[in-house]
């Protein structure tokens, strides 16, 4: 059976493009400096696992600063004092100045630049400086709390090679991130899965065939619409998940530190999702399709035919494949996101692509997101089906735990 995604009206394109307009009109500062400070990560040319990192210090320490001031939800990890009437603007300003200057220091001329740009439009006093000072305070709790984290940790990747015989030169990413603390899980293989599928089940088979004909390069299966959704989720840095967040951030009737503790929430999670994803990697060591498939007469099954010039459709991640990483940062952010929602009506959820030229997507259900990001993978040539099943499996399990910590009610 194949597994398409139903098209996208081009119309509902367009419409994406003038809804993404408006939101960005009407942004908050903890809206606008989220785009600020993903804008700076991305251009520091860090991979997806040091940046999803790097956001997530930064998006605490803002929800910190503005919980402090405003003290309005119970969930609190650092002590900070404040003045009454401190500046929450001020505060989200300093918080992420004090972060990204801390970790993406080639980038100080942008962080400066947004900065002062922001103070500019607060009224100097008390309340400006006293907000400064919570800000900085944030900031400095949160980085020293993750100082040892393990990300400084040096990668010792080792290949499995034969003496003086030549294996691939390039090392694997984010091999130490399985010894990373994590933010909300008890450890790194909290929700390690189960083995992938036998080489020899029909489930190998299944899945072997689905990618073989739909995420080769020169793929005559994969129609023009699958072609645009893998060009567009080729991206995996994380401002394409946190314009879906800013979508409901964005809503009417919402609250800069509400918003504050969304980004919180879901940062946090998508973190702990690729520890939890990289810990899964390296415990199994799974081959990607491109290997698979050059490799199909050696694997025991007698369906799954060889083909010795197969390319996926994009470049494969240099890590191995099971289980799906795009596939559980997708679930973490829409789990959460469901959370926050709760009955609530769901916004358009709309969001651009570096990789597709900035070209705008939506989705009318969280669940339709969700399921175009595991398809996308299957497309790209990168992911067997059964894997971004799993993935996503576990991405609702982090996005919970997520949820019940921050996504408490109020006061």
């Amino acid at each position: 059976m194949k597994h398409v995604n139903k098209p996208m009206p081009r119309a509902l394109l367009v419409a994406a493009v003038v809804l993404l307009a408006g939101l960005t009109a009407r942004a908050d500062v903890v809206t606008d400096w989220n785009i600020k400070a993903g804008t700076i990560v991305v251009e520091a040319k860090v991979g997806p696992p040091a940046a999803n990192r790097t956001l997530a210090i930064v998006q605490t320490a803002v929800y910190e600063a503005a919980n402090a001031i405003a003290g309005r939800y119970p969930t609190s990890d650092q002590q900070l004092e404040t003045a009454s009437g401190a500046s929450i603007e001020a505060a989200i300003a300093a918080a992420n100045r004090a972060t990204l200057t801390k970790l993406v220091p080639s980038q100080q001329a942008s962080i400066d630049s947004a900065y002062h740009a922001a103070l500019a439009t607060i009224a100097d006093g008390p309340a400006k400086s006293q907000g400064i000072a919570v800000g900085e305070q944030a900031a400095a709790a949160v980085l020293a709390s993750r100082a040892d984290d393990g990300a400084a940790v040096a990668e010792a990747y080792r290949p499995r090679a034969t003496a003086g015989v030549y294996v691939p030169t390039v090392v694997p990413a984010a091999s130490q991130w399985p010894q990373r603390k994590p933010w909300l899980m008890t450890s790194a293989g909290q929700f390690r899965p189960g083995p992938p599928p036998k080489l020899t089940s029909d489930l190998w088979a299944r899945d072997y065939a689905e990618i073989k004909a739909m995420g080769g390069k020169t793929s005559t299966q994969r129609t023009t619409e699958q072609t645009e959704i893998a060009r567009f989720w080729e991206d995996t840095m994380p401002p394409i998940y946190h314009g879906v967040v800013r979508s409901v951030a964005l809503m009417p009737g919402r609250d800069l530190t509400q918003n504050a503790r969304l980004f919180a929430a879901v940062t946090q999670g998508t973190d702990d999702a690729l520890i939890a994803v990289f810990e899964a990697k390296y415990y199994y060591g799974f081959w990607r399709p491109v290997t698979a498939i050059r490799n199909g007469d050696i694997d025991g099954n007698d369906a799954t035919e060889r083909d010795s010039s197969w390319t996926p459709f994009i470049d494969t991640p240099m890590h191995p494949e099971y289980p799906c990483a795009h596939c559980i940062v997708a679930s973490t952010v829409g789990t959460v996101l469901k959370a926050e929602i709760g009955s609530g009506p769901v916004p358009p959820l709309t969001t651009t692509s570096a990789t597709a030229k900035g070209v705008a997507r939506s989705w009318a259900t969280i669940d339709d997101f969700m399921q175009e990001v595991a398809t996308a993978r299957i497309y790209d040539g990168v992911h067997y089906r059964n894997s971004t099943e799993v993935g996503t499996a576990m991405g609702k399990q982090v996005g919970e735990l997520a949820a019940a910590k921050y996504l408490r009610p109020l006061r």
